[in-house]
C-alpha cells in the first residue's frame, strides 16, 4: 500500500523502479528488527559500564562494590551478542548504537525505574524463563512505544513509520524461541515465511494494481455517480484498486479475507467514513466481477464464495 501510494504520488512511470523500492522497503523492515534485537545487548553493556564506573568512585559504597548483577548477567543478551547470523547482519547493515549514548542511557534509566526491573532484580534464583518473561514484558510495556526510540528510527528511515507492530511481533517471537541451551547458530525470524511465494505475491499485487489502475478507476467512477473520483479520498481509491487486483488475480485467497483486509486498512489510513464507503462500493464491484466471471477461486472452501 505504501509503495503504491508513493508510486502514484511521485507520478512515476518506471514500474521496475517502483518494484525495487517496494522490495527495499521490505528489506528495511528486517533491518529494523535487527536494530531492536541488538538493543538488548547494548542496554546490558551500558548497565555493566555503569556498575564498573561506580566501583571507581573515590568513596564507593558497599552496593557500588558489590552490585546486584541479576540484570548485567543476562544470558539472553550474551546469546544475541554471540549469535552468528545476527552479528553478521549487524556488520553488513552497519547497525550500531555507538553514536547514541544518550538514547541508550535514557532507555536504561526508563527500564531501571520500571516495576519489571525491580521485580526481576529481587527475584532469587532466577531461571532462564524468568529472564525471557522479563525481556518480553520490557518490550511489550516500554520499548515498542517509547517515543524517543520511535523518533530515532523514524529519522533513520521513512519506511519504518508503520513497521513497529510487525517488528514488535517478530522480536517477541525471537525472544520466546530462545532456550538456555540455544547456541550461536540459532536462526533469527525470517523476513518472509515463504520467500518465493511471498515475494511473488508482493510483486504481483503491486504490478496488477498499477497496470490496471485506469480500468479500476473507471469502474469506481461508475459506482460513485454522485461523486467525481477526484473528490474521493486518494487512499480510499487506492485501497479499492488493491482489493480489486487481489480479488481478481489471486485464486487461492478467499474473497472475504481480501475484502475484510482492505476495509480494516481503511480504518487506520483513511477517513472515519471510509470503512462504510469502501465496503459498499466493493460489494457492488465484486458482484459485477462475479457476474462477468472475472473472479475464479480455486481450492476447497473457496468455490462457493
Amino acid at each position: 500500500m505504501q509503495a503504491i501510494y508513493a508510486f502514484v504520488q511521485s507520478n512515476n512511470s518506471d514500474l521496475n523502479k517502483g518494484e525495487k523500492d517496494l522490495l527495499n522497503s521490505i528489506e528495511k523492515t528486517f533491518e529494523l528488527y535487527v536494530w531492536y534485537l541488538s538493543l538488548i545487548s547494548e542496554i546490558v553493556d551500558f548497565a555493566k559500564k555503569v556498575q564498573d564506573d561506580a566501583k571507581l568512585k573515590m568513596l564507593p559504597t558497599s552496593d557500588d562494590l558489590n552490585p546486584n548483577t541479576g540484570f548485567t548477567d543476562s544470558k539472553i543478551a550474551l546469546q544475541l551478542s554471540t549469535n552468528i547470523q545476527l552479528q553478521q547482519i549487524i556488520k553488513n547493515k552497519k547497525v550500531s548504537w555507538q553514536q547514541e549514548p544518550e538514547l541508550i542511557k535514557k532507555i536504561f534509566l526508563m527500564i531501571k525505574t520500571s516495576d519489571e526491573y525491580k521485580l526481576y532484580l529481587t527475584t532469587k534464583e532466577k531461571t532462564y524463563k524468568d529472564e525471557t518473561t522479563f525481556w518480553t514484558n520490557v518490550f511489550k510495556n516500554h520499548l515498542i512505544e517509547y517515543e524517543p526510540l520511535e523518533y530515532f528510527f523514524e529519522d533513520k528511515s521513512v519506511f519504518w513509520v508503520d513497521d513497529f507492530e510487525i517488528v514488535y511481533i517478530a522480536v517477541l517471537k525471537t525472544i520466546k524461541s530462545l532456550k538456555e541451551s540455544s547456541n550461536s547458530s540459532l536462526a533469527l525470524q525470517p523476513l518472509y515465511k515463504d520467500e518465493i511465494d511471498d515475494r511473488e505475491f508482493v510483486i504481483k499485487l503491486f504490478r496488477e494494481t498499477i497496470l490496471n489502475s485506469p480500468e479500476y478507476e473507471a469502474l469506481i467512477a461508475k459506482k460513485t455517480e454522485n461523486w467525481e473520483v477526484e473528490r474521493i479520498a486518494l487512499m480510499d481509491v487506492l485501497l479499492m484498486k488493491m482489493a480489486m487486483a487481489e480479488a481478481v488475480t489471486f485464486s487461492n485467497i478467499p474473497l472475504k479475507v481480501t475484502l475484510n483486509e482492505y476495509i480494516e486498512l481503511s480504518k487506520f489510513y483513511s477517513t472515519p467514513k471510509s470503512k462504510s464507503f469502501i465496503n459498499g462500493i466493493l460489494d457492488k464491484l465484486v458482484f459485477d466481477f462475479k457476474q462477468e466471471g472475472k473472479i475464479n477461486k480455486i481450492g476447497r472452501g473457496l468455490l462457493e464464495e
